[in-house]
């Protein structure tokens, strides 16, 4: 009898990282890949826009692949796909909002024609090679996100996607618990679940309490309300919507991103707003201020969003005045702290009143604690567990989380990307490692700034340049003309005459010594001027700037 192929699942973003999340799930000679994510530059990476992961292990078995399937429409899910896409041109299944957003993304890149989308519901099952997928129901910060069950010959494998257990959604639509208990009784090979909030003891709050602190700030502002939030957290803007409608005001959308999705959201119909309330900013502007709710994006102080220029006075229809009621409603992804505090200070020195406290209840999380977490774990109980979603001491806790539940310790998996987990109906092991990692995406070049690019970027950034230009004779190899040094981000060169003066004396006897030496390559020569000038510019500044030499020869 023929060995039944092994299940590999082989995460490629979003293991000891949050964002860019992906995982390919590998049956014999057939792949699926779930979610395709970009997560943002950390604060290193100059000049990079986007970060997007390394998917050469798909490019290698790309006849294998057979689909994409989404999770939700939030851009760590679905933010690379139009990269991916380029290179693997196949269907992508999802909900409707999630496609909706999609075909945004896939319009700016001029590729919408080229790609299938299919439009799927909670609970259906497709055929997409031998896997069967089924779609389920879970509550998160936009609407219609999904588990993904993938059922194969060796058993089934559960991926929660991101979730949290809301009782009292916004939409009225809850988490499908029942399918979650139905599949662990069946028997769930192997489960990967949402690890970003496991650091936090307890339960996630539901969704509905900030429509609840949105009504009592409605109701004591007596001027304009300014509401910055994530752009795709639909069901935060339905409530601004819903209780500005309420107290007889209207509602304004400032940035790119946010009147994007409140588009789509409405023509897809998951945003509900009564007629007459949506006003364009030019009307807003004309309104009496205690009539009108600005929703803005800027919730994490990102230096060229609508918030961000709103305080810094650099808006061009938005000028904040003392009395407006600005609500932040969102927490700073961590790294973001900074940037969200200079902002909040900022609209407090204009006058305006800032609601941010996480105590305040204007902001809930889209992630489980840890007590949802348990539920998951107790309903589904897998045979094997991977925890995904989060940084690596994150995954350690929700793996220590599966053990005290009592997940046998050896069926526990914390990996990182590229680790290629291979499960047979009984057995499952960490199988060696596929390539992996982020691919930084600057402007239109995808991947063409490396780690050597990124160095020289940040010594530019940190101490300059130095250029030095010399004219040297063909035949004797002697100067004809310069040096000449050209210095930008180094020194002001006006008030360091004499500092130039010196490295210009330095690079010629350089020049000298490789003359005597009789070296007439040109490498030969840069880096000799390079070291010779490196040292003495260090021993006078203690700075390093990036020297660069350039020879003529006539």
């Amino acid at each position: 009898m023929a060995k039944e192929p092994k299940l590999a699942v082989i995460p490629l973003g979003g293991l000891g990282e949050i964002g860019k999340n992906m995982t390919a799930v590998r049956f014999g000679e057939n792949i699926v890949v779930i979610d395709c994510g970009l997560m943002f530059p950390e604060e290193e990476m100059l000049g990079i826009d986007i970060v997007i992961p390394d998917i050469s292990y798909l490019l290698e078995h790309k006849e294998q692949v057979l689909g994409i399937l989404l999770t939700h429409g939030h851009e760590d899910h679905i933010g690379a796909l139009p990269y991916f896409l380029k290179q693997i041109n196949v269907p992508v299944y999802g909900s409707k909002l999630a496609l909706g957003l999609v075909q945004g993304k896939l319009k700016e890149h001029n590729m919408l024609e080229q790609v299938k989308l299919n439009t799927i519901k909670p609970r259906e099952i497709i055929p997409i090679g031998p896997f069967k997928v089924e779609f389920i129901r879970v509550s998160h910060s936009i609407p219609d996100s999904m588990a993904i069950a993938i059922h194969t010959p060796v058993g089934t494998l559960l991926h929660t996607g991101d979730f949290k257990i809301d009782q009292t959604p916004v939409d009225g639509e809850v988490i499908d618990l029942p399918r979650f208990a139905a599949l662990g009784e069946k028997g769930v090979l192997v489960m990967l679940s949402d690890s970003t909030n496991v650091e936090r003891p307890g339960y996630t709050m539901s969704e509905s309490l900030v429509g609840q602190t949105f009504e009592e700030t409605f109701r004591y502002a007596r001027d304009r309300i300014i509401i910055a939030t994530f752009a795709s957290n639909v069901h935060r803007l339905q409530q601004a919507i819903t209780v500005a409608h309420k107290y007889d005001r209207h509602v304004a959308v400032v940035g790119r991103s946010m009147a994007n999705v409140v588009q789509v959201a409405s023509e897809l119909g998951y945003l509900h707003i009564p007629e007459g309330t949506l006003v364009e900013l030019d009307e807003a502007n004309r309104l009496p201020l205690h009539k009108v709710v600005l929703l803005t994006t800027g919730s994490q102080g990102e230096p060229m969003s609508a918030l961000t220029r709103i305080a810094m006075n650099d808006h061009r229809q938005v000028n904040l005045m003392p009395g407006d009621t600005v609500i932040i409603s969102a927490t700073p992804v961590p790294g973001n702290e900074k940037l969200v505090a200079r902002i909040i200070d900022q609209l407090f020195k204009l006058g305006a009143r800032v609601i941010y406290e996480a105590v305040s209840g204007i902001h809930v999380s889209g992630h489980p604690s840890q007590e949802e977490l348990k539920l998951m774990l107790n309903l589904v109980r897998p045979k094997f567990f991977i925890p995904v979603h989060g940084e690596y001491r994150m995954l350690k806790k929700h793996a220590e989380l599966a053990k005290e539940l009592g997940i046998p310790a050896e069926n526990v998996f914390v990996g990182e990307n590229g680790q290629v987990f291979e499960f047979t109906r009984k057995t499952g092991r960490m199988a060696g490692r596929v390539s992996s990692g982020k691919v930084l995406v600057d402007g239109l070049g995808v991947g063409d700034v490396g780690n050597i690019v990124l160095r020289d970027r940040k010594q530019l950034s940190q101490d300059g340049i130095l250029i030095v230009v010399v004219t040297l004779d063909k035949e004797n190899n002697q100067i004809l003309a310069g040096p000449d040094i050209v210095s930008r981000g180094f020194v002001y060169v006006r008030e360091s005459e004499l500092l130039m003066e010196e490295a210009k004396t330095k690079v010629k006897q350089a020049l000298d010594k490789c003359c005597g030496k009789g070296i007439s390559e040109w490498a030969a020569i840069k880096s000799m001027v390079r070291d010779d000038l490196g040292k003495f510019l260090y021993e006078k500044t203690r700075r390093r700037p990036m020297i660069l030499p350039i020879i003529m020869e006539i």
